[in-house]
């Protein structure tokens, strides 16, 4: 048994040092709670650790070799931290001093979505978003490239997939609970999509959606808005 466990270990960590990974940044203010643990991966004991110090914990377990660098506070209420935020994007790369190779928003909230949006229209920094709806069985996972592509701020998902203000309270009586399984294709699709992007290889939708009910994946593409809000959007799309 012993053994086995030990391979097991052996396996996971050839897996990741094959993905190419070699330095992990997280952002995260919040904590563990019994209620993440149907679909994320914390476990029991690591509850009211917060979420970055117990994911850590979790994946260097897996692979010793990759670096982590965790910072456990809101990016979207303190002016510091935001600047921070872009700082990291900007410095924090496996070469220090060197920009990272991408961003990634798993964030549940509008106001993130739009400081991440921010920084990386005004750093010129390559993003790539993802979410499931409050419905449960519906996600998505969204490709920003600075002046190329549409940005959070020229088209929000929830606006594209289904006609609904991301700024929208959330409605009474509507569980905001997500399926553990739809979360982890949503999650999968975007992994997929970050290797591909990295390792030049394949086609990496824009946009692509996932309807569980159907087996529904349809993908669009979408431009920059020209009249964007965000002022940064409209300087990356003129150079």
């Amino acid at each position: 048994m012993t053994e086995s466990v030990e391979r097991v270990k052996e396996l996971e960590q050839e897996a990741g040092r094959a993905c190419g990974i070699g330095k992990l940044l997280h952002f995260d203010y919040d904590k563990v709670e019994l209620a993440n643990m149907n679909r994320l991966f914390f476990q029991p004991h690591q509850a009211a650790l917060s979420k970055v110090e117990a994911a850590e914990h979790t994946l260097r377990n897996i692979d010793p070799d990759v670096a982590f660098e965790v910072h456990s506070y809101n990016i979207t209420t303190v002016v510091e931290h935001f600047e921070h935020l872009m700082s990291r994007i900007s410095n924090g790369g496996l070469q220090d001093g060197k920009p990272v190779d991408l961003a990634l928003s798993c964030v549940d909230n509008f106001d993130a979505r739009m400081a991440i949006s921010t920084a990386c229209n005004e750093l010129g920094q390559r993003w790539m978003e993802s979410g499931v709806s409050e419905n449960a069985v519906s996600g998505h996972t969204q490709l920003m490239i600075p002046g190329e592509s549409a940005c959070f701020a020229c088209a929000p998902p929830l606006v594209v997939a289904a006609n609904i203000d991301e700024k929208t309270p959330k409605r009474e009586g509507v569980c905001s609970a997500r399926l553990p399984t739809a979360m982890g294709v949503v999650a999968g699709i975007l992994v997929q999509n970050v290797l591909k992007f990295l390792l030049n290889f394949g086609v990496v939708s824009f946009y692509l959606e996932y309807n569980a009910t159907q087996d529904f994946f349809p993908t669009m593409s979408m431009m920059p808005n020209p009249q964007c809000d965000d002022r940064n959007c409209r300087e990356q799309q003129e150079e």
